[in-house]
């Protein structure tokens, strides 16, 4: 297919944006590209609007599902601007020819960075001090050391191992919980892989690191968070949908958890009224952990590419089944 004829559209929000070559190139490739300028993910409703002749589509966070996709004549590809695939309905683009990719490994480090930011900025109470601070106070605030806890990872995977190898480096212990471990990269790293069940009693703080998928849609429930050591703190990089937000608020109110720090939430944005936003043993931040400019331009060129190889006639290189 002739490229000059396609029209891409790109709702992927921070697509381009520390690499300005990379809509120039783009834009250089295609006919033409329409771009997503509301800062948001997009809708159904919203989407079925731009679709119309579109025939590749790099995707951020939007919600594509049949309703969605009704419009969609000419869609060839959805190149996902990132890893997960939750959010397109993979049978009905199986259904419609639609090749769906995504980008595998890009935002690892920088998703473990931030669950790392997340958890010292929980322990030692950052946010809380700097707010007092600037408030004229000067409290003795009196936090806690990753030197020494145990750390548990709940899915070990890219993001899981890349955390496992930076946690190494303050001197905690680590477990790890996968179906499918990486033996040989824990036992290179000393992080013990065990069962579910020993990491949960065992950890002082959790880390969840798993895909949305039907087996962990709301596997952080009331038995769940009752199988973990009274006091640990959780962290969550990975996808909101996996926590059940009702008992972990309720957790986190009787104290079985001493805090929590989100970066996602089952609905993004999250309500204001969200009672959870309402703790102040939660810190909250807006689904940023892919947002670096490592991050960014990895899942830009890779998104790019397997877009415009669909379009040649041409094999992507990171398909989704």
């Amino acid at each position: 297919m002739d490229l000059r004829s396609c029209r891409v559209l790109v709702t992927a929000t921070s697509f381009g944006k520390s690499d300005p070559t990379l809509r120039a190139y783009l834009e250089s490739q295609v006919g033409e590209v329409v771009y997503n300028h509301t800062g948001k993910p997009l809708n159904p409703a919203q989407l079925a609007e731009f679709l119309p002749d579109i025939d590749g589509f790099i995707a951020g966070l939007d919600t594509i599902n049949a309703e969605a996709m009704q419009t969609a004549n000419r869609l060839q590809v959805i190149s996902r601007y990132g890893v997960g695939v939750d959010n397109v309905d993979l049978e009905y683009t199986r259904k419609k020819n639609i090749i769906v990719t995504n980008t595998p490994g890009s935002n690892s480090v920088s998703v473990a960075e931030l669950a790392i930011g997340l958890m010292l900025a929980l322990i030692r109470q950052i946010p809380q001090a700097v707010q007092a601070t600037r408030a004229g106070d000067w409290p003795r605030v009196n936090g806690l050391s990753l030197e020494g806890k145990t750390i548990g990872i709940v899915g070990f995977g890219s993001i899981g191992k890349q955390l496992g190898q930076r946690l190494k480096g303050f001197n905690c212990r680590i477990l790890a919980y996968d179906p499918f471990p990486d033996l040989p990269f824990a036992a290179e790293l000393g992080i013990q892989v065990c069962t579910l069940d020993e990491l949960l009693n065992q950890s002082d703080i959790v880390s969840l690191h798993l895909p949305l998928s039907p087996a962990t849609q709301g596997l952080v429930d009331e038995d769940f968070i009752n199988r973990m050591k009274p006091g640990t703190m959780l962290i969550n990089t990975a996808r909101g949908d996996i926590i059940d937000e009702a008992d972990l608020y309720n957790a986190l109110l009787r104290g079985q958890l001493s805090g929590a720090a989100l970066d996602v939430f089952c609905q993004q944005p999250p309500d204001p009224s969200n009672p959870l936003l309402s703790l102040p043993n939660v810190l909250a931040t807006p689904h940023m952990g892919a947002h670096t400019d490592g991050a960014t331009n990895a899942m830009g060129w890779m998104s790019l590419r397997d877009c415009l190889a669909v379009l040649r006639g041409e094999e992507p290189k990171f398909r989704v089944p």
